[in-house]
């Protein structure tokens, strides 16, 4: 994760305000001052609808230059006042739009007002759009920082969530993988120190902040290290085919998301046979998700067949489902003596801010 991402997530984390500078925000501001607009010239009721109508450019453009510089402002203003308390944030705030609202009263009335009414006098016409002002702004902002503190208490739950499903990663290979090791230190030291690094380096992975995410070819290191260690166990009863090079390697992924499951498919598929097996392991790139399958070999006899509590899968699907909501899902299937496990995700090659707004 770079320093800029880290920034935007503590910056986020930290301030109620929404990042005004997204397109998806701006696009809210401007709907929502335009239907201010029209409630401002709809609401009087002695006013002629013709009249009505010709009003309703000049307030709109009134309005919509009012909330863009507005927006704008905050924009700019986002990253150096979040570090102060939220108290502090929301003054400043109500005090740039206020400004804002007084600059944009100031050229109306001198460059536009006139044209359209000469009914009210200049400092009347505006007190009373720092007064409407004053008015909206405060349920607004009060709004953003009641809808901050409701994300904060969603994000904290599924943190809390995530670390816990984090957590149930033991393997039971990590006991065979010990044994492995025993064994090879009399007749292979320095293939016993490789595995002793490989076994190393997926407990750092298993321990790692459920939060932080890793790249593809991250995963597929760990996974590639996991396998060496079966492999001096196995020996030749373990195959494998990759065809991972459609998947881009830069795509975000949570740690230990293959792992568990390539461990299942040798504990339940290669394992039990004698004559061991192909594990398959191929996936792509399809409409900006990520598709991947393992496909391992079923016994012949179910009797040869281990049984399993499927936690690891239950695992998996559950924190695909917390890390990307619907589009991250994982689907089983069975055909003829071939077992499918196929994990999609969204593809992502930084993170998104979408996770705190």
């Amino acid at each position: 994760m770079s320093k800029l991402e880290t920034s935007k997530e503590e910056i986020s984390a930290r301030c109620f305000l929404p990042n005004f500078c997204g397109l998806r925000m701006v696009f809210v501001v401007i709907m929502i001052a335009q239907l201010f607009a029209f409630l401002v010239v709809l609401i009087p009721q002695t006013t002629a609808v013709a009249s009505k109508w010709q009003d309703l450019g000049l307030i709109s453009l009134y309005v919509q230059w009012c909330a863009l510089a507005s927006s704008a402002g905050l924009c700019l203003l986002r990253p150096f006042i979040c570090h102060y308390s939220q108290r502090t944030v929301a003054l400043i705030s109500y005090l740039v739009v206020l400004l804002v609202v007084f600059a944009v009263s100031e050229l109306a009335y001198w460059y536009v007002y006139p044209l359209a009414s000469a009914k009210l006098g200049h400092w009347p016409f505006v007190f009373k759009n720092i007064g409407i002002a004053i008015i909206l702004t405060g349920p607004i902002l009060r709004y953003f920082y009641v809808q901050h503190q409701w994300r904060a208490k969603v994000r904290a739950e599924a943190e809390a969530r995530l670390q816990s499903l984090q957590s149930r990663i033991r393997p039971h290979f990590f006991f065979n993988s010990m044994n492995t090791i025993a064994s090879l230190t009399r007749t292979n030291a320095d293939q016993a120190e490789a595995a002793v690094h490989d076994l190393a380096d997926l407990f750092r992975a298993s321990l790692r902040d459920a939060r932080q995410f890793h790249s593809f070819r991250d995963e597929l290191d760990l996974c590639e290290r996991y396998l060496d260690i079966e492999k001096l166990r196995l020996g030749e009863r373990l195959k494998l085919e990759w065809q991972t090079s459609d998947i881009p390697f830069d795509s975000y992924v949570p740690p230990l998301i293959i792992q568990p499951l390539l461990e299942n498919a040798i504990y339940h598929g290669i394992e039990p046979r004698t004559e061991g097996g192909t594990i398959k392991i191929h996936g792509k790139k399809e409409n900006n998700q990520i598709m991947l399958t393992i496909e391992n070999p079923i016994p012949i006899s179910r009797d040869e067949a281990k049984s399993g509590n499927r936690i690891a899968q239950e695992n998996i699907r559950a924190r695909l489902a917390t890390m990307f909501g619907d589009r991250g899902k994982m689907e089983v299937t069975e055909q003829e003596d071939i077992y499918f496990v196929t994990l999609t995700w969204p593809y992502r090659n930084q993170l998104d801010e979408d996770i705190d707004h």
